[in-house]
């Protein structure tokens, strides 16, 4: 089990994406009430689709901005300029007095989620232990389904409120403390990503920073994996690439299975099933309170599920299995949910409803539990550092501009073909369980820089002398804190420096 400390991080992190999942699902019960129709003057139907189009468009923006400038500002800077950002876009959104000023807070609410969720599980990743990393790491996807659990509980107890403008701006007020509560945690208690700074060359701030985050590991452990990554990154830094096109030659099987399991979240169908769900509810006959009411299950469900497996499975059973698992299971999930849906539909059947609204609980339970926090997490690690952050924001770019293609198509698609869309998904989810089988590797307790060897890169031998190198930095830190290193301390790092450097000789053999 993790330490307090490295849970302390993630969950202060996951705030992040606890705000992309809570206003990505707020919209859907803001715009569906009166009061908020009557004070933006009855918006047309195109500039009420306007207020999900926008936000994820700005996603993308976000997503991109962390492509370009991540690496440049470091993770804590980054997240909190997200932070800044965030807290401006959910206050306009909540101040509004019109629909252009609603329309803008979106895209800049939109921009700094976007960007939030492309470096949250980059940070996690960095910062984790390797026995540690689906736990601590999978926090990230944790956050966001809480955010939508949150958002379709808040919405659902604010339709008891008196009509009035309360009904829609006290939701979204909820959103408004949360950048700041993150921008103090970055700024006091979590660390930097010592990775990020081997990266910008800072080794003593990299050290200091590995040895705080790694509080699970004796002195001479500490040293023994800081020379390995040190070395590795040093050596991957050494190929920098330039283009996009040299990413594509160097890494482009790490690149391609990032951005692909980014895109595929968006083709499982899951954005269209949780922003139409209200619909799929109305199309059975039920009424509005209890739609209210079944979208609060479905986001509890979606919480629950993705925090038991996150908890008990991704570490133990590995992020390849859980994929292939999930895949598999949502074909035939969303293959019975659209059986359910075509016969009961315009049917007084209240049993055979009930079938069809478990379809779509049957399809959150498993999305959320094998899928979610997986993918977010897996997507970032098989990333070398020089790609990480180039490589991420256009992997959750793509993700946001196909959400974009599937959500606005749901309307026509759910009013013409009706429940025969599933079936569009079902085939794009079968098509990814191909490529999945055949070409994402298993990178459960791997170091970061153990995982290029999953994909056939180099993987740096690590010498005795690099680790005594290590061992000499810490006997100088010692002696300026006037104490000395243990006598025993250097036996066990003589000894564990002989079996590093024997473990690696055997893979490479």
């Amino acid at each position: 089990m993790a330490g307090w400390y490295s849970l302390s991080i993630a969950f202060f992190a996951a705030i992040g994406t606890f705000l992309f999942g809570f206003d990505t699902g707020i919209a859907t019960t803001t715009i569906a009430h009166q009061s908020w129709i009557d004070y933006m003057n009855h918006p047309s139907n195109g500039l009420t689709g306007a207020v999900v189009a926008v936000y994820i468009a700005g996603e993308a923006v976000g997503a991109l901005a962390q492509t370009f400038i991540g690496d440049k500002l470091g993770r804590i800077r980054f997240m909190q300029l997200m932070c800044i950002i965030v807290t401006i876009g959910t206050t306009i959104q909540t101040a509004s007095v019109n629909i252009g000023m609603f329309l803008a807070g979106r895209v800049i609410a939109g921009i700094a989620v976007g960007g939030m969720v492309a470096t949250v599980p980059i940070y996690l990743s960095e910062i984790s232990a390797p026995d540690q990393r689906g736990l601590i790491g999978g926090i990230s996807g944790c956050g966001i389904s809480f955010g939508t659990m949150m958002s379709n509980w808040v919405g659902f107890a604010c339709s008891y409120a008196p009509y009035g403008s309360t009904q829609w701006r006290l939701p979204l007020g909820i959103q408004i403390p949360w950048g700041v509560i993150m921008f103090a945690g970055l700024a006091t208690f979590m660390p930097d990503s010592p990775r990020q700074l081997l990266r910008n060359g800072k080794v003593d701030a990299a050290r200091r920073e590995f040895a705080r985050v790694r509080r699970d590991l004796q002195s001479h452990e500490v040293h023994d994996e800081f020379a390995l990554m040190r070395a590795q990154i040093e050596f991957e830094m050494a190929r920098e690439v330039t283009s996009y096109r040299e990413v594509f030659t160097l890494f482009g099987r790490r690149a391609f299975v990032s951005i692909t399991v980014q895109t595929m979240t968006s083709l499982t169908g899951v954005n269209v099933i949780q922003y139409y769900q209200t619909t799929l509810y109305r199309s059975l006959g039920i009424q509005q309170q209890t739609i209210l009411a079944l979208a609060g299950v479905y986001g509890t469900i979606a919480f629950v599920s993705n925090s038991i497996t996150t908890r008990f499975l991704t570490d133990q059973w590995g992020r390849r299995k859980m994929m292939l698992a999930g895949l598999g299971g949502l074909v035939l999930i969303m293959i019975y949910a659209a059986v359910m849906q075509r016969v009961f539909q315009d049917s007084e059947n209240r049993v055979g409803k009930g079938f069809a609204v478990l379809g779509i609980y049957l399809y959150v339970a498993w999305y959320y539990a094998m899928i979610n926090s997986t993918t977010w997490l897996y997507g970032a690690e098989v990333l070398p550092i020089a790609l990480r952050s180039k490589i991420m924001g256009l992997a959750a770019a793509s993700h946001f501009i196909v959400n974009v293609a599937v959500t606005e198509a749901g309307p026509s698609a759910f009013a013409n073909i009706h429940e025969n869309y599933y079936y569009v998904f079902v085939a794009c989810t079968f098509g990814f369980l191909i490529v999945a089988y055949f070409y994402f590797p298993e990178t459960r307790r791997k170091t970061l820089e153990e995982i290029a060897r999953a994909f056939g890169d180099k993987v740096v031998l690590v010498d005795e002398a690099q680790v005594d190198g290590e061992q000499s930095v810490l006997a100088a830190k010692d002696e300026e804190n006037g104490t000395a290193t243990r006598v025993e301390d250097r036996k066990q790092a003589t000894t564990s420096a002989s079996s590093m450097v024997a473990r690696s000789q055997d893979t490479s053999s």
